[in-house]
Formats: C-alpha cells, sequence, structure tokens
C-alpha cells in the first residue's frame, strides 16, 4: 500500500469480507450491496463496474484455490497529498482483493463447544452503520476479550444495552423469542444477521428487534452471534457467567443448520 493512501492515512475506507463455501461465494449480492451503500455514504466511487468487480472476486477465489475460506475486499479514495479534504481532482479510488482457506472443521467443532464473550464500552464513532475499515475501539475490545480467554466482545452503550460483537451481531434467546438490537446507525445490518431474519420468518420463529441490557442477556436461555466468519455461533458465557448451562442450546442450533438453506450460493 502506498504511505499516502488515504486508507491507510485517515481510515478513510471500506471493506467487505464474504465467505467462500465449496468454492462459490456466500451471499454475493447483499455484500457487493452494502458495498456499495458504504461507498455512497462516504461519497467515494467504485472502483470498477459491479459486474467487474464481480470477476475480481472469483478470480482471486480461483487462483488462491480456496474451496472453503474469505475473500476479502477493500476500497479506499484513493493516494493523494495528505490533508484532509477530499482530493481535487477526484483522484482513482484503491482497491485490495485477497483470499484465504480456512478449515470448516473448526468452525463445526467451535460451534459444538460454544464460545466466551465479555463486554466492553462501545467507544466507536455514530456511523458503524458504515463498513469502514476504521476499527481501533474494536480491536482494543477483542483484545481485551483474547487476554481474558474469550473469543469475542459485546459492545455496550451508555444505557447498559448491547450493540454489537466487535466483528458480529449479538442475539439472545428467552422464552422462545429471538432478539437483537434493530439495524439503524448503532450497529452494522450484518448480511449473516439479514438471512438469519429470513430464516426466522421461514422457520416461524418470533423476532424481537430492540435493545437487551447486559444483565438480560445473562439470564437468557440461549446467545449468540452471527457474522461472514462465525456464522451462527453459540455463545455461552457473558463475562464469565454460564448462559443455558454453558451448553449451546437446540435453537442455535437449529438455526445453524438453517442457515444454508437461506443464504444466496453464487456460481463460482
Amino acid at each position: 500500500m502506498h504511505v499516502e493512501d488515504r486508507g491507510y492515512q485517515f481510515s478513510d475506507g471500506v471493506y467487505e469480507v464474504c465467505e467462500i463455501h465449496q468454492g462459490r461465494l456466500v451471499d454475493e449480492t447483499r455484500h457487493l450491496d452494502r458495498l456499495e451503500r458504504s461507498l455512497r455514504e462516504l461519497k467515494i466511487r467504485m472502483p470498477m463496474d459491479r459486474k467487474a468487480l464481480s470477476h475480481v472476486l472469483r478470480e482471486v477465489v480461483r487462483r488462491n484455490r480456496v474451496r472453503h475460506g474469505l475473500v476479502y475486499m477493500q476500497v479506499t479514495r484513493g493516494v493523494s497529498r495528505r490533508d484532509h479534504p477530499f482530493p481535487s481532482p477526484e483522484v482513482q479510488p484503491a482497491l485490495v482483493v485477497t483470499a484465504k482457506s480456512i478449515d470448516p472443521a473448526k468452525g463445526v467443532k467451535m460451534a459444538e463447544k460454544g464460545i466466551a464473550v465479555t463486554t466492553a464500552p462501545d467507544n466507536r464513532w455514530e456511523r458503524v452503520d458504515i463498513k469502514t475499515v476504521g476499527l481501533l475501539p474494536n480491536v482494543l475490545a477483542r483484545q481485551d476479550a483474547q487476554e481474558k480467554g474469550a473469543q469475542e466482545a459485546w459492545l455496550v452503550d451508555a444505557d447498559g444495552n448491547v450493540t454489537e460483537g466487535s466483528s458480529t451481531n449479538a442475539w439472545i434467546i428467552k422464552d422462545g423469542a429471538l432478539i437483537t438490537r434493530h439495524a439503524d446507525r448503532g450497529i452494522l445490518r450484518g448480511i449473516t444477521r439479514t438471512v438469519v431474519v429470513e430464516v426466522l420468518a421461514a422457520e416461524g420463529l418470533r423476532l424481537e428487534e430492540r435493545p437487551f441490557s447486559v444483565e438480560e442477556a445473562k439470564k437468557a436461555d440461549e446467545a449468540f452471534v452471527t457474522s461472514a466468519t462465525k456464522i451462527v455461533m453459540p455463545v455461552v458465557s457473558i463475562d464469565g457467567q454460564a448462559i443455558g448451562g454453558g451448553r449451546p442450546g437446540p435453537l442455535v442450533k437449529r438455526l445453524r443448520g438453517a442457515f444454508r438453506r437461506h443464504s444466496e450460493l453464487a456460481a463460482a
């Protein structure tokens, strides 16, 4: 990366992470829709037309011989002399695409056991609905969780309510209702979250989009997180307190099993 790339110097860019399952892109349409929205919000042009970008994603996956894994795409405003205002005249946006393999068995094993989460104050900027590369608060929260032996951190607002995870959306289950914060500007509208909402409708399960507190979460019957990397991942403890007896519950297992039937698998 060029030293004067605005993504490097100002976090002036956005990104997407798309799962690769059996050599095919998962929910590519939704990811590219969100990429375009993030770019519009920051007034950055698409680096190329959508059809060409789709071709680049597939070519990177093919050349890296990835069957199961992730493809990462990042678009920044581009390279220009360091100055806070946008470059004038406008420069060409910079695109980076990478792909890596992940052993799917590791995710299955993790889901069988479930993960621990910690909580941390949510001190991010107010536009977290834009998927920018400015992730330092998320990084610090996740590092704190790791040092405490947990795999994820849930961020908590000034009212004591969970917003989302450092890289996931947060969910709890109580008395058959699946509860997650409404997708406004206070959280990222996760692609996996969107698919799970569709799963709930198809399975006849009750959805409540509302804030929930840390204390409510600790009294939940089940809890889980969603993301492209973790899909539907059971949470079995919060700040060291066991949830649902410390084991993945039946509804989370059901949702994880149903996810593939509702996600979009793009052609290779």
